[in-house]
């Protein structure tokens, strides 16, 4: 069937093949599963009940859930077949920016997942004069439950009803709202059309190398355009999705279910990393050196197996001892991890090729629903350290500057009552102008900074922070970096430790600490992260180079404010917070 509107997705995989496991969510201990046939039965009354409660083309309708479930599909389905707007919110940001994005798209009914969801939104609703109903997915007292909708809408039908408004909704018309998180200022309501977003399901479809007889994990948050976008590739291509308990439960789900593929943020990934690594030495010896060998011999892997016999040979002999054995640990079954959101550190997508699992990093912005570029499974079509080829039908273009420009069918129809911000990033021409700085190499799209992020010193030369702080990040004492020196002689940067590889350093080279401020503040550690510093500074020019660091004593996370929910370190406030230790390094 010809699919134009995102409702398409779930009668495409009926017709096509249909599956009987298309969702599966682990309640009371055991996975329970939902069919194609159940997922178009509920979202098909869930229709009816919004009908029957008043609900039309147009209306907002705001869905929060703390983890992913299959509620929140019959949802997003529900309200966009009957021509209203699916406004996706992140659980993790304040209730005041729930009173903000509330009032600007002018909600007019909130779904959330649970208890303290509801609660942060009662805190405000109040204030949100447009805001009707809430209705939770968990059964809560004293809060409607979604379930009441279901049965409205199965006593009451509303068939011939619901396919007129269907077929009047035409693939370029607004289908959802997706706040962006904001690392500086009010988050903007990105417009994202059905063909924005359908698009990119299936150019996507023909990148991935999973299909109808494949599963796959899902656990980065829905309200992602990046998650949201992919598990529509899933339902489109049959696959059966898989939904974390939560972020803490993903090794045991992984282990239960040995999924095909799943997506990850670079900071989930390098995670992964540092506890193969610390599981891989802990034995210490014999066992901890093999290991070790075969870790920095993935450092000079390429795809096309261009290193010669001799490197072939000693290839043959780790993946024998050590990376079959790492792949079997997290993943017999694993064909490959897509990353996006941020960049990934070249070495990691090396070091995962290598033990047999591969790394598909990406390129996109909500903007652009998300797919720019795509490393692909083809091998000719890999490059490490770039975000891949461009995909199907999408133009990429450089301004003068080196800015990244794109255009294409997935790119947004504008911000939201802002058409100011709009005119700022769509040219005339329709090319939206990413703020991201890039190059091609070959027919590989390579990005070399962010253009609001680069700086000049006091000497008039320029730095890009990005770069820097991407290999530096290599170092494992190095969690989070952010280079500073606007307008200063020189570029310095103020260093996260990796708290969890120190404590294992610690113990091997025995330093004593009580805390992890008095941990980061040892002048052992303090000079084992200048000098990664040192070694990493070779990379770059001398301008670019960081000529003094500050190792601070706390991590940066969502809750405590320095990175927004998609793991991007929010620069000013973080400026803001550490001034006067960044103004140390330089007075």
């Amino acid at each position: 069937m010809n699919v134009t509107r995102i409702f398409d997705i779930p009668h495409h995989q009926k017709a096509t093949h249909p599956n009987p496991k298309t969702f599966a969510n682990k309640r009371n201990g055991k996975w329970m599963n939902i069919s194609i046939d159940d997922l178009i039965q509920n979202m098909n009354n869930i229709s009816f009940g919004l009908l029957e409660l008043g609900v039309k083309p147009g209306d907002k309708i705001v869905t929060i859930t703390t983890t992913n479930r299959y509620e929140w599909n019959y949802m997003d389905f529900a309200i966009l077949q009957i021509g209203a707007v699916n406004v996706p919110v992140y659980p993790t940001i304040s209730s005041s920016d729930y009173e903000y994005i509330f009032n600007n798209s002018e909600a007019k009914m909130v779904f959330v997942s649970d208890k303290d969801l509801l609660h942060k939104v009662e805190v405000i609703k109040d204030k949100v004069p447009t805001l009707e109903k809430i209705y939770s997915f968990d059964e809560i007292d004293g809060c409607p439950n979604y379930q009441e909708v279901i049965s409205l809408g199965e006593a009451n039908p509303k068939f011939e009803e619901l396919e007129k408004i269907k077929s009047e909704i035409q693939e370029n018309e607004l289908a959802t709202l997706i706040y962006t998180s904001g690392t500086t200022g009010k988050p903007k309501g990105v417009m994202l059309s059905h063909k924005n977003i359908v698009s990119n399901v299936i150019s996507g479809s023909k990148l991935l190398p999973v299909d109808h007889t494949n599963w796959a994990l899902s656990f980065l948050p829905m309200c992602h355009v990046f998650e949201r976008t992919v598990v529509y590739v899933y339902i489109y291509s049959g696959v059966s999705t898989y939904y974390a308990e939560s972020i803490e439960t993903i090794g045991d789900n992984i282990k239960e279910i040995h999924p095909h593929m799943f997506t990850a943020v670079p900071r989930l990934i390098e995670k992964v990393y540092d506890k193969i690594v610390a599981k891989g030495t802990e034995s210490g010896g014999i066992k901890a050196k093999i290991f070790n060998w075969a870790v920095s011999l993935t450092d000079e892997y390429t795809i096309k197996e261009e290193n010669g016999a001799w490197y072939q040979f000693k290839y043959k002999i780790a993946q024998k001892l050590v990376y079959s054995k790492i792949k079997n640990n997290l993943d017999p079954n694993l064909k490959c991890i897509v990353s996006g959101s941020a960049a990934l550190q070249a070495r990691l997508a090396r070091f995962f090729w290598a033990v047999g699992m591969p790394i598909l990093e990406g390129y996109g912005l909500t903007e652009t629903s998300p797919i720019v570029s795509v490393n692909n499974y083809d091998r000719d079509k890999v490059m490490f350290g770039s975000v891949g080829v461009v995909i199907e039908d999408v133009k990429v273009n450089f301004e003068n500057d080196g800015e990244i420009i794109v255009k294409g069918p997935n790119v947004m129809l504008g911000y939201y009552k802002n058409k100011e911000a709009t005119n700022e990033v769509i040219d005339a021409d329709g090319w939206f102008h990413t703020g991201d700085i890039g190059v091609f190499e070959g027919k590989f799209l390579k990005i070399t900074g962010r253009k609001k992020e680069i700086f000049k010193t006091s000497g008039g030369k320029y730095v890009a922070p990005q770069p820097i702080e991407n290999k530096m990040k290599e170092s494992p004492f190095i969690e989070q970096i952010m280079v500073v020196g606007e307008g200063e002689k020189h570029a310095s940067a103020i260093i996260v430790p990796a708290f969890e590889y120190l404590r294992q350093y610690c113990k091997e080279n025995g330093i004593n600490y009580t805390t992890n401020v008095e941990m980061a503040a040892h002048p052992d550690i303090v000079k084992a992260i200048e000098k990664d510093v040192a070694k990493y500074n070779q990379s770059f020019g001398k301008t670019e180079q960081l000529k003094n660091v500050k190792v601070l004593n706390c991590d940066w996370t969502i809750d405590s404010g320095e990175l927004t929910p998609t793991m991007k370190v929010k620069r000013k406030i973080v400026a803001e917070k550490f001034k006067d230790i960044i103004d140390s390094i330089y007075r």
